[in-house]
């Protein structure tokens, strides 16, 4: 009880004018509880910073990869919390209840509403911020790793990279992504097809619950287990560990790009990239991004450039094979591959030309305003559709559209062996982005574009429900409201609950929910609400 005493004492001296200014301040009352329900390994004040902090701006900001949020007509919270052992984040969710703040989580800052450190809906809150919590514990023999969440997926690769050239894991393309937030949704990447989603690749977390416990896989259960491993994020605790299993890869893999524009006969390459992509050998991903460009030497005339980047886990002579065999048409020669190693895979799709690593760059990349949506296709798009698709991208020059093909494993998985549904049957996912400078006049008229855009494609997408991916969350598709009776319509493929995860998974959502959070204190505009309400 005297080191406590102790440290509080020493904290009290460190507190900077805005807190001793003020002896019932709640960042200060905050501070002090900390420091008592934690294992004190440096003063705590340190980690915490106010609007008053000079520092402030550059921490909310130091992640955020939707600019949106930034904006300074969007609510800021009462501070910001960076805590650097887990036992912080216990004592941050008890003194928050202590306190009646409302929290909210950020591991890396990349979803797109700005759900993880903007309340839209309930002011004021807090952000507690997972930074500091960056470890990765690799284990070859094993074939495992712990990661904590604050740790980005490009730090992930690289800590493997370092320990084996044999061995990777099944997470997303961007490496600055957030490991903590990525996995809650699911988390694709270029291996999905060889070996699922990185979520269907957790072997144990540790998460703290709305008691300030820390749980593991054995303490919480399986149904809360389950439920964080592709719930979505925010919903069920604050993820503090994933125990992931790592996957075999071949020292060499081969990666190509090959574009085309319209003028170059693309329209037909796509319709046919749609009919084989799911059939094609399970180690061979190959998304397809759409970007308007100027056409040829021209600036007043604008096309659409197709490209397919691809993943190959194995060497060039194997995948002209397999291409030969089921996608003549794409036209793939030996020049157009690239030999190389796994991580340097991963490197070169985000950062072509930077060393293996700028995977440990934390800084978030891109950077933009962007609003985004997300469909997923079950039957090919017809050429008349993607025609008039075309036309309606050329109108707007500052926009991307990618398509992420499924089948191989993703097709052997249940869509309910974990929350994430989309499964077999999806020949791909399509995503929408549409972006914007800074100092932009009319902001409005780009995201009503987009949404424009996702109405065109409703025929020619999934429906009943028309699926959605969570890690794209979109707050179009609904929010949640305090105390609404009306949220558990199981029936309705409109609810955004059902979009992502399908009636079935979502109902079981909502189950654990009850059972583990009943007074909902992890929750944002998309959470998993509780029964009642």
């Amino acid at each position: 009880m005297l080191s406590k005493l102790s440290s509080i004492v020493v904290l009290l001296f460190f507190l900077p004018s805005w807190a001793t200014s003020s002896a019932n301040s709640t960042s200060e009352s905050f501070i002090l509880c900390v420091s008592i329900n934690s294992q004190l390994s440096v003063p705590v004040v340190t980690t915490l910073f106010t609007p008053n902090s000079s520092s402030f701006t550059s921490v909310l900001g130091s992640t955020v990869s939707n600019l949106r949020f930034l904006e300074p007509s969007v609510p800021k919270p009462l501070f910001i919390f960076t805590p650097i052992h887990d036992s912080h984040v216990q004592a941050a969710v008890i003194c928050s209840k202590q306190l009646g703040l409302h929290l909210r989580v950020r591991s890396g800052g990349h979803d797109y509403e700005g759900v993880s450190f903007v309340s839209q809906i309930e002011t004021p809150f807090i952000v507690i911020d997972l930074i500091n919590l960056r470890l990765v514990d690799v284990d070859v023999e094993d074939s495992s790793a712990w990661v904590q969440a604050g740790a980005t997926i490009g730090e992930l690769y690289y800590r493997i990279s370092q320990k084996s050239k044999v061995h990777g894991f099944p997470a997303g393309i961007c490496p600055s992504v957030g490991i903590g937030g990525h996995i809650t949704g699911g988390a694709y990447g270029a291996m999905m097809r060889k070996y699922g989603l990185a979520a269907d690749n957790v072997i144990d977390a540790r998460i703290v619950d709305g008691n300030g416990q820390i749980l593991d896989r054995e303490k919480m259960g399986e149904d809360l287990f389950w439920a964080i491993s592709g719930g979505g994020g925010g919903s069920f605790g604050i993820i503090l560990w994933w125990k992931i299993r790592l996957v075999p890869v071949p020292e060499t893999v081969t990666h190509f790009k090959i574009g085309k524009t319209l003028e170059q006969g693309a329209t037909k390459l796509v319709y046919r990239w749609q009919q084989v992509m799911d059939k094609l050998d399970e180690d061979l991903f190959m998304n397809v991004i759409f970007k308007v460009t100027n056409s040829g030497n021209s600036t007043n005339q604008r096309t659409l450039r197709i490209s397919y980047n691809a993943l190959f886990l194995g060497d060039c002579d194997r995948l002209l094979k397999v291409l030969e065999k089921g996608f003549p048409e794409l036209g793939l020669e030996r020049e157009n591959c690239m030999e190389m190693s796994w991580v340097e895979s991963v490197s070169y799709e985000y950062a072509e030309g930077k060393p293996v690593e700028s995977l440990l760059e934390v800084k978030t990349t891109p950077r933009t305003h962007f609003k985004a949506k997300s469909d997923f296709v079950t039957v090919p798009i017809p050429v008349k559709a993607l025609e008039g698709l075309w036309t309606r991208m050329l109108k707007e020059g500052n926009q991307t559209m990618v398509w992420t093909p499924f089948g191989g494993m993703m097709s052997k998985i249940s869509e309910s062996k974990i929350p994430y549904p989309h499964r077999k049957g999806v020949l791909f996912m399509s995503q929408y982005v549409i972006s914007w400078g800074d100092g932009e006049k009319d902001p409005e008229k780009h995201i009503d574009w987009i949404r424009e855009l996702y109405e065109y494609m409703t025929p020619y997408v999934s429906n009943s429900p028309r699926q959605a991916y969570v890690n794209y969350r979109d707050l179009d598709l609904g929010i949640n409201k305090k105390k609404n009776t009306n949220l558990l319509t199981w029936a309705s493929s409109d609810h955004w609950g059902v979009k992502y995860f399908k009636k079935d998974n979502f109902k079981r959502l909502v189950q654990v929910k009850s059972e583990v959070d009943p007074d909902n204190f992890f929750r944002h505009e998309q959470s998993i609400p509780p029964l009642n309400y």
